[in-house]
């Protein structure tokens, strides 16, 4: 099928930043075909179906470099913000993620997609923690959000989902296999990463990516955990000993690297590793990004850095946006330079940037002819874009994901007037509350309440 998004300013991100104010974009299935006068294009397609964008901003899906799909939806906001570091993932995610079954891990992974497209992220690369890739894999699917799929991969004595390394890549080879490269849901190498992998799962992860054609994400150095576990068991910095081991390059999408020291930022940048910055956590979670975090350095040198929001409990809110503007004022702040890495800049990390960060460029990212239809229309009659000014500005500072108003995902009509349309979203939502209480039990956590509650009915 022909559909014409037709009367919009279209934001392509293509390499010369075009904006057709007024535009138009033809799909005819899941790809585009036209970008152009709505005059021209109407006339030149006379048969297609007209979706009216008059008055809107389009930009392409926006992409999230790191997002936990399953464990964190179920229990948002019960982990409490005022742990010590490291509780929450190992008093709290671990047990929960560790009695997830299948159908938590279908239900969260809808959740997750749901949020994510109705903020306009229509790209995810999930974090590594997936129990269950088959139900996460068709609930992705069934609510239409594009996303690259991995399973947990650690080879430690004792945790859920822990085996010998050859077992943890078989595992992921099989996911892989089971969602190829260019499906709606491809699979990718995922371990969990930190310190909680022998050097032989870490190597051999790599190994696997580069046979398979695959991307591997895993985590490294959010705070200054890693390094020191690292150089008390190598005598080197985590980057350095992976580099040793032939496990950073292309294929590579290091989540955080938050603490890296010169030597490790040179590295980055010599194996074009791409790093998934997610600032909303590092802030949350208190792990000193405003005095190590260097991703706006890396950018500005040539890098491959993409946004993540990381998790419902650490980043929160599955918006890009919100993450696009904390990047920048980051980064601006922290410097004391207000000339530098500003909107335009991280609105590229959030789409076509980040698209080749996470090694999809040549499908997403951008208003292309050839890409895939994965676009986003933002209303324009809220207070953010009232009256209209610059529209980079605009989309970074003046707005969020709340003025999206429709989202096509490989030219799937998937969030309409800002509803998801392809699930019963009011029916997730009620099983959603009934599947908390009943993780939260067997994960043998308990949600507490700081003020106090009263009945008051």
């Amino acid at each position: 099928m022909q559909r014409i998004i037709s009367g919009g300013d279209i934001v392509t991100m293509n390499p010369d930043r075009d904006v057709w104010t007024g535009g138009s974009i033809v799909v005819d299935d899941d790809l585009i075909v036209a970008v152009g006068s709505t005059t021209a294009l109407i006339g030149q397609y006379p048969d297609a179906e007209i979706f009216d964008a008059t008055g809107c901003v389009v930009t392409p899906g926006m992409i999230d470099a790191h997002q936990h799909l399953t464990g964190d939806p179920l229990i948002r906001s019960c982990i409490p913000d005022l742990l010590p570091p490291g509780a929450s993932i190992f008093e709290w995610s671990v047990p929960v993620h560790g009695a997830h079954d299948t159908v938590d891990d279908h239900l969260s992974a809808s959740l997750s997609a749901v949020e994510a497209l109705t903020n306009g992220v229509t790209t995810v690369v999930e974090a590594g923690t997936v129990a269950h890739a088959e139900p996460v894999a068709a609930a992705l699917r069934e609510v239409g959000l594009r996303a690259t799929l991995g399973v947990w991969g650690w080879d430690i004595e004792e945790g859920p989902f822990a085996a010998p390394a050859d077992e943890v890549l078989d595992r992921q080879r099989q996911v892989v296999a089971a969602n190829p490269a260019g499906d709606l849901v491809e699979g990718w190498v995922t371990l969990v990463g930190h310190d909680l992998a022998s050097d032989e799962l870490m190597a051999g992860a790599a190994e696997l990516a580069r046979e398979l054609g695959t991307g591997m994400t895993m985590h490294m150095s959010p705070t200054s955990s890693d390094p020191e576990q690292y150089l008390a068991r190598t005598g080197r910095r985590p980057l350095v000993h992976l580099n040793d081991l032939g496990v950073l390059g292309e294929h590579l999408v290091v989540s955080h690297g938050v603490w890296l020291d010169d030597d490790e930022v040179d590295l980055v940048l010599d194996t074009s590793t791409a790093i998934a910055y997610c600032p909303w956590a590092y802030l949350r979670l208190g792990q000193g990004v405003c005095g190590h975090g260097r991703h706006a350095e890396i950018v500005e040198r040539g890098g491959r850095v993409a946004l993540g929001c990381d998790a419902t409990n650490a980043g929160d809110v599955n918006d890009i946006l919100r993450a696009a503007a904390l990047a920048s004022g980051l980064a601006r702040d922290t410097r004391v330079d207000p000339t530098r890495f500003g909107a335009h800049e991280v609105f590229g990390l959030a789409t076509i940037d980040g698209a080749s960060a996470i090694g999809l460029g040549d499908r997403v990212g951008s208003i292309e002819v050839g890409k895939q239809a994965d676009i986003v229309v933002h209303r324009t009659d809220t207070p953010g874009w009232t009256p209209r000014g610059e529209i980079g500005l605009q989309l970074v500072w003046g707005t969020d994901g709340r003025s999206v108003r429709d989202v096509f995902v490989a030219g799937r009509h998937v969030v309409e007037e800002g509803r998801v349309t392809s699930i019963d979203v009011d029916a997730l939502a009620a099983e959603a509350s009934d599947r908390q209480r009943s993780l939260l039990a067997r994960a043998g956590v308990e949600l507490r309440q700081l003020w106090p509650h009263r009945d008051g009915r």
